[in-house]
């Protein structure tokens, strides 16, 4: 038989037309083999031809072989075709143990069987007819700022215009084809291809817009067949610690059939076609190792992209869009990546719509058919072998070795597009003009013909038939008919339930550090309560310690928010895919988390039960474990519910707070049932605490009597005494349990299973609450890009982001001669010779740079190319002296000399990340630049002046005063990277321009107006260097001269380039390579030759006379210019401005950054207020009793609890500024690291004073009234002002030497925690172990509560309730006042009574003022102004930490590990002198027992 000829095989070079669709066989329409070597499909390229695949397609042969047997075959008759008609298993050709065994066949025959058992994947073209989408927003953005926030309701709100998008798109995609979306970024690609998927949130389609899928109706298909066709964003969204293995059986066993090959159990069919698709894409080799990500070491980009298009392709939707997918990519990758898509269409049936930047010609000949969109609009549609001659016939030249695609794009840049000679003025220029050109062209005719005969081919009751048969084929048992699902839900949870243990075990590290993170806060709180006496004088220590036993157990789920909001996105995406309702991936990660949360319930509850020395009974024990646990899955299913329930972890985490601060104020530790006012007490209702903290506490005194520690009088006989404890009984010497939790909180043991009934509805609710929001806030948004400028400086006109009518102005560099003005002519020239670059990894020394050598002269735009990991980020780093690791040799000079110290000053580096302040606008980080880079002797006028012929030279004057923001709000990529390179030119260097890939990212139009530009500064005298990974033809052209690095950083060739790239095809082909072909991108052929050759080409280097050319080029360099010194406009100094100016313009800037950041500044306020608020009336007024005087002092403790959430919004802040500096401004010598942790530092402090003095307002009056004299109430508000003063420098002191946010936010929450609890409040200092006392001294907190408590509660008259006092008779006949005359001369209290001598009853009190209960805790009213002092001292250790933190960590240099070792070590021996000293902190006694004395030291 005959192979069939496929007129879409991607080897011919030509796209099909939709003549080219028939009725033929799938698999044979699909399949072909590419036989020409020389094809992009050739077979060693192939994805899948690596050891690995072979081995997992045996192993698929064998088990298929098994089940399928048809008998033998003569060996010796064996036909070579391609068509698979009439192939069997067995079948020599699909015997993996004979030479005959061809790959190909076998998917194709395997394909073909499942298809003949009726297994046919679900296939679908798509069609758009009238196609116009339009969005609803504000004519301009405004940047927010804080005054503007509050005068924001008085302003006059628009609704906002409607904005045509799209317009007038027609066409339609059979199955199995590619479709390329090729346009300028703006013009509304990603809106096709979200429209497409149905993804159309914020988006409007006009009421005659038409999609069909096969004929079926948009609506209809997207409701009930959902999952059919799917958009795939740039981000690749896995979990990171699975494995690529795990990652693809799970998406197969989402999508597993129920009718499958027959012998196949539905574990095995996964496993099969998980392993099948890891064989294809060329991922065996990656099956055990973790997907990864930004954070987690994983698989390489490209293969990590290739898991998504696998996962995709198990999905089996028929239709897939891919949203510039590529993007970061080299060519090589991408090239990869787009012949696995092809691989998918010709395999699966796929149909494929791709938007590309950069295509190039081997890419885009793999497409079927294009679409070219402009403004918003569509001016061709059609076989990709069609799109260039349309476009050429309609007057525009594409210039030689330009790849179609970027042709294609450069027709809709005024500025690129070049129009044929004679049809200069009959050219379309406008999108109008384009589209009305397109509207009446012949092809548009044909087209529309093409798509009505192709309605009449796809009917949809045909498809709705089809895809319905289709869809319940593949579903399980007990799934409705019209689900999207292929899985019952029981299947779901258990399938998602295996995934997340997989994700546990992967993860094993952190969920270990959990739990041993429970046990050390166990083994630390129950060490403070170790050894309580069993008599009333434990009745405050235990009632802490079950409280912090409760509230640790539970608030540690809060970590769970963080969760759930990085898993979001998969989800969403998987929920997209159809492959699991959202609600049983929440019910499978409740389900897996169990056991851990039991392991860690078993350690905690364990260590703290014993050790805090409860009662020792087992059924006391086990209703503690009991409610301890229930309460904690309890209170994670809250928090969980709360993340479900909200759009971003900000918001989530906002609620978290003030949820955790009313559980705290309202479980009853903090302020007693007794003493919570009406407003609030129906908190304690919703609180689950509240019932299991009653619980703990009935369940450990219940049944048990306590030795009263305070006999009233100590001398009382018969009933003539009493116990001064609540709940006591006068005449007894011991307390019950119960009756004193009676009196004081009014629990009682009869409610322990009416709260665990409670506690497990709050838990079933909760639970359903989260399932439910679950399902319902899964589903993915997408939002509009645009620009947000300064308020009061909009533009002058404003267009859409996408589809701007008629606007042919463009940005970026424009054309003419205004480059020239910009920088000066340069004359010096910069050399490097044997530069060399030697690390250690792994105890092994690496050779990163060998040997180059070069120069760049002014004048000329030299290239820096070279493979993957040849080092030329490495060698740019190093010419540009930023490389601080490993040891680095060879000679870099400027005419022949070393370099100045204002080296780094005078060049320029345009960084390939394009990091900027995100509050700043265009024009500000050009002033910015300018300011602090420009020498002083250059007046601000003058800088300034510069900075607008950079504006205008870089074309940026539309958005000179947009803000830079963030992705999405604020500069799209081109403007960005327009944006780093403005910041270099501002700065005006001396010596030459450095530049790293500054084509990342962008299109192949921004890129040409990029290079172009650069081009520009060369002709105008200036030495620029650049790197540029794969350029086209066309850039490539613009370059003067080239240093081409191979992998190890040798040297492959550096010299000129040439015209056409003569000198260096030259060069290539004389040493040996194969001729380049006229049509060839040079780029692309030095890499291949490099990459594919079996010739040592650095080594032919070496050996060739250009190598010896240019060691003597550099001799003669270094001798012509030796009597000329290098330019140094700024003096020979580091910085060109002095420290005062570099401190005055940065924190200039950081004030404006904190200006502009209303939410961070609303939000520390906010937070702060209604903190202070609910706590000031959750402690309003207390009465004068001692019970209320302790709960003033809580009232003071709770106030400390907003600490920790100031100082986690204070670290991004200042992380952001740090990156900033680290990596763009302190190696261009803005300014100095003085200046910078200065700037931090004032910034932060009037803020934190406003929000102490605001906080003071809302909370200080609640509690503690009018009563206090002026002195007091001043103080009280000076010690929160520092306070939050305090707050913000140890936030700053943590995050100065530490990498990111989230590892100092975990120090900070775990030494906030330490310093709360040994504050003196939840456990007096006398009631300390002695190896605990000096956290109680060194506790900033101690003096804080201390100052406060001290002052504002001095000298208040304590009165005692009934249940505070120790009631009594005195013996018959003696009155109170005689019978307790000698007990008052030595006791602190008072006898409460009217009567004094009354022979009936005597009412002590056991304390007469406040000070006296201050004074357990170690407080004194005369303390205040020191425990203010060392407040101080506190916030100056702060301050000295951050700048001494920021130097050891960030600034100084280590030379080597033995360096490091070195001053460690003297670290250490400076500290054990200190241990004298440090002693002391560990005891409250002047005389140590010897014992002791050796503990404390081990301690030490």
């Amino acid at each position: 038989m005959a192979a069939k000829i496929n007129t879409n095989d991607p080897t011919s070079g030509q796209g099909s037309t939709s003549s080219d669709y028939d009725s033929s066989s799938p698999i044979e329409k699909r399949i072909t083999v590419p036989q020409s070597p020389n094809s992009p499909l050739g077979p060693e390229q192939w994805p899948w031809n690596s050891t690995e695949d072979n081995e997992d397609l045996d192993r698929i042969f064998r088990h298929i072989s098994r089940v399928q047997t048809r008998g033998t075959y003569d060996a010796s008759g064996i036909r070579r075709v391609d068509s698979v008609a009439g192939v069997g298993f067995d079948d020599p050709r699909l015997n993996p143990e004979l030479p005959t065994f061809d790959r190909n066949l076998f998917v194709k025959v395997f394909i073909r069987n499942a298809e003949e058992q009726g297994l046919k994947p679900p296939r679908s073209g798509f069609l758009f007819r009238n196609l116009n989408v339009s969005g609803i927003g504000a004519e301009v953005q405004y940047q927010e700022t804080v005054t503007s926030s509050i005068i924001a309701p008085l302003r006059n709100r628009s609704h906002g215009k409607e904005k045509k998008i799209l317009q007038n798109f027609d066409g339609f995609v059979n199955e199995g084809e590619m479709l390329i979306v090729l346009g300028r970024p703006g013009s509304g690609c990603s809106t096709f291809l979200k429209t497409i998927c149905g993804e159309t949130s914020g988006l409007m389609l006009s009421e005659d817009s038409s999609i069909k899928y096969n004929g079926l109706d948009r609506k209809t298909f997207l409701k009930e067949f959902r999952g059919e066709v799917v958009y795939n964003r740039e981000q690749d969204q896995h979990f990171p610690h699975l494995t690529v293995g795990q990652t693809l059986e799970f998406a197969a066993a989402a999508r597993t059939p129920s009718a499958r090959l027959e012998g196949f159990t539905r574990d095995e069919w996964s496993k099969m076609t998980a392993t099948l698709m890891m064989s294809i894409f060329g991922l065996s080799h990656t099956r055990n190792t973790k997907v990864g990500d930004d954070f987690v070491r994983g698989v390489s980009g490209g293969e990590r992209k290739r898991v998504s298009l696998a996962e995709m392709a198990l999905a089996g939707a028929p239709i897939a869009a891919w949203d510039n997918s590529s993007r970061g990519l080299d060519s090589a990758t991408a090239l990869e990546f787009i012949r696995s898509l092809k691989q998918s269409s010709q395999y699966i049936g796929v149909t494929h719509a791709v938007a590309i930047y950069q295509a190039s010609q081997s890419i885009y000949d793999l497409f079927d058919k294009v679409i070219v969109l402009y403004s918003g609009k569509q001016i061709f549609f059609g076989p990709v072998g069609r799109a260039k001659s349309y476009f050429e016939q309609m007057g525009w030249a594409c210039p030689p070795r330009q790849t179609t695609g970027d042709f294609l794009t450069s027709v809709t840049n005024p500025s690129e597009r070049r129009a044929r000679e004679g049809y200069e003025n009959r050219v379309p220029r406008t999108p109008e003009e384009f589209e009305k050109y397109w509207m009446d062209s012949a092809d548009r005719k044909a087209l529309i013909q093409e798509m009505d005969d192709w309605e009449q081919n796809h009917t949809g009751e045909e498809t709705y038939g089809a895809l319905r048969e289709a869809r319940n084929q593949r579903q399980a048992d007990h799934v409705r008919p019209k689900s999207p699902y292929t899985l019952s839900v029981a299947m779901q949870i258990k399938l998602c339930t295996k995934r997340a243990y997989q994700r546990l075990w992967m993860d094993l590290p952190s969920t270990v550090t959990s739990v041993m993170g429970n046990m050390v806060m166990a083994l630390i709180i129950g060490s403070i309560f170790y050894g309580t006496p069993q008599t009333t004088a434990s009745f405050f220590s235990k009632t802490g310690l079950l409280f912090f036993a409760i509230l640790l157990n539970a608030l540690g789920s809060i970590t769970e928010i963080n969760k759930l909001f990085e898993q979001r996105p998969i989800v969403e995406k998987h929920n997209s895919f159809a492959f699991y309702h959202p609600w049983t991936e929440a019910a499978a990660g409740i389900v897996s988390d169990i056991p851990i949360k039991f392991m860690a319930a078993v350690v905690f509850n364990l260590i703290i039960y014993f050790l805090g020395g409860l009662s020792y009974d087992v059924s006391k024990f086990f209703i503690f474990f009991l409610f301890s646990f229930i309460t904690t899955l309890a209170m994670s299913a809250i928090f969980r519910t709360m993340a479900a329930a909200t759009k971003s972890i900000t918001q989530a985490m906002a609620l978290a707070g003030v949820t955790v601060l009313a559980i705290v104020i309202y479980t009853g530790y903090t302020l007693p049932p007794p003493f919570q006012h009406k407003w609030f007490f129906w908190l304690s209702y919703i609180n689950p605490i509240r019932y299991a903290y009653e619980v703990l506490l009935v369940n450990e005194v219940h049944g048990l009597v306590y030795e009263c520690a305070n006999i009233v009088p100590p001398y009382g006989t018969g009933n003539n005494f009493a116990c001064a404890v609540a709940g006591a009984e006068p005449g007894s010497r011991v307390v019950s349990g119960e009756a004193w939790a009676s009196v004081s909180y009014e629990y009682s043991y009869s409610h322990v299973w009416r709260n665990f009934g409670i506690v497990v509805a709050f838990l079933i609710f909760f639970w359903a609450t989260y399932f439910v929001a679950t399902e319902i806030n899964s589903n993915t948004t997408s939002s509009a890009e645009f620009l947000v400028f300064r308020r009061g400086h909009g533009p002058k006109q404003s267009g859409d982001e996408e589809g701007q009518s008629g606007n042919e102005k463009e940005v970026g560099p424009q054309s003419g001669d205004e480059s020239k003005a910009v920088l000066p002519e340069q004359h010096d020239v910069f050399t490097w010779r044997d530069v060399t670059l030697d690390i250690v990894v792994a105890g092994e020394k690496r050779r990163l740079l060998d040997g180059v050598s070069g120069w760049v002269k002014p004048g000329t735009l030299t290239a820096l190319m070279g493979v993957s990991g040849a080092g030329k980020t490495t060698l740019l780093d190093s010419l540009a002296q930023r490389m601080k690791i490993g040891v680095l040799t060879g000679d870099m000079l400027v005419n022949g000399k070393p370099l100045a110290a204002s080296f780094q000053r005078s060049t320029g580096y345009v960084q390939q990340q394009d990091l900027h302040l995100e509050t700043a606008t265009v024009r500000e980080s050009l002033r910015f630049s300018a300011n602090l880079r420009q020498p002083a002797s250059t007046s601000q006028k003058e800088k300034y002046d510069h900075v607008e012929d950079v504006i205008k030279m870089l074309g940026m004057d539309d958005f000179a005063e947009a803000v830079v923001g963030n992705p999405g709000e604020g500069l799209n990529v081109e403007q960005r990277k327009l944006l780093t390179i403005g910041v270099e030119l501002a700065a005006k260097p001396d010596l030459l321009l450095f530049l790293d890939e500054p084509t990342s990212g962008l299109d192949s139009q921004s890129s040409w107006s990029i290079i172009n530009f650069l081009r520009k500064l060369a002709d105008s005298g200036q030495a620029v260097l650049s790197t540029i990974h794969q350029p086209s033809a066309i850039l490539f052209q613009e370059f003067d001269r080239l240093l081409f690095l191979a992998r190890g950083g040798r040297t492959v060739y550096f010299g000129d380039i040439g015209t056409n790239s003569h000198t260096l095809l030259e060069y290539f082909e004389g040493n040996g390579a194969r001729k380049c072909g006229a049509d060839e991108n040079p780029a692309e052929y030095m890499l291949e030759i490099i990459n594919g050759a079996q010739q040592d080409w650095p080594a032919i280097w070496k050996a060739s006379q250009q190598a010896v050319d240019v060691q003597t080029e550099l001799n003669r360099i270094h001798e012509s210019m030796a009597s000329k010194a290098p330019k140094e406009s700024g003096g020979a100094g580091e910085f060109a401005m002095p420290l005062g100016q570099q401190i005055r313009f940065v924190t200039q800037r950081v004030f404006q950054q904190y200006w502009r950041s209303p939410a961070y500044i609303y939000g520390k306020l906010l937070l702060g207020v209604a903190s202070a608020l609910f706590i000031g009336f959750s402690f309003y007024m207390q009465k004068p009793t001692r019970t209320g005087t302790q709960n003033l002092i809580f009232a003071v403790f709770m106030i400390m609890s907003i600490f920790s959430t100031i100082v986690q919004q204070i670290m991004p802040r200042f992380v952001i500024q740090r990156s900033l500096y680290e990596v763009r401004e302190r190696p261009s010598k803005s300014y100095s690291w003085v200046a910078f942790i200065f700037a931090q530092i004032v910034v932060e402090i009037p803020y934190q004073i406003f929000l102490g003095v605001l906080v003071w307002a809302s909370w200080y009056w609640a509690v503690f009234g009018r009563h206090n004299a002026a002195q007091v109430t001043g103080l009280t508000l000076l010690f929160l002002v520092e306070f939050f003063i305090f707050a913000g420098t140890f936030a700053q002191m943590l995050i100065a030497g530490l990498p990111d946010a989230a590892t100092a936010g975990t120090l900070a929450t775990l030494m906030f925690s330490l310093s709360l609890t040994f504050n003196g409040v939840v456990a007096p200092p006398s009631s300390l172990p002695g190896f605990w006392i000096f956290m109680y001294r060194v506790s900033p907190m101690t003096y804080l509560v201390g100052g406060i408590t001290g002052a504002a509660m001095h000298d208040r008259k304590i009165t005692c309730t009934d249940a505070e006092l120790a009631i009594f008779p005195p013996p018959k006949g003696v009155t109170c006042a005689k019978y307790m005359a000698d007990y008052l001369a030595v006791a602190p209290g008072f006898l409460q009574q009217d009567d004094v001598n009354s022979t009936s009853e005597c009412r002590y009190c056991s304390v007469q003022t406040s000070d006296q209960i201050l004074a357990g805790s170690g407080v004194f009213y005369s303390q205040r102004w020191r425990n203010f002092g060392i407040l101080w001292a506190y916030i100056g250790f702060n301050i000295f930490a951050t700048i001494l933190f920021y130097y050891l960590f960030r600034v100084k240099v280590w030379k080597s590990p033995e360096a490091k070792k070195k001053s460690f070590k003297v670290t250490l021996k400076r500290l054990g002198q200190c241990k004298k000293m440090g002693r002391r902190l560990f005891t409250d006694k002047d005389e140590v027992p010897l014992e002791k004395m050796k503990t404390n030291d081990r301690v030490l």
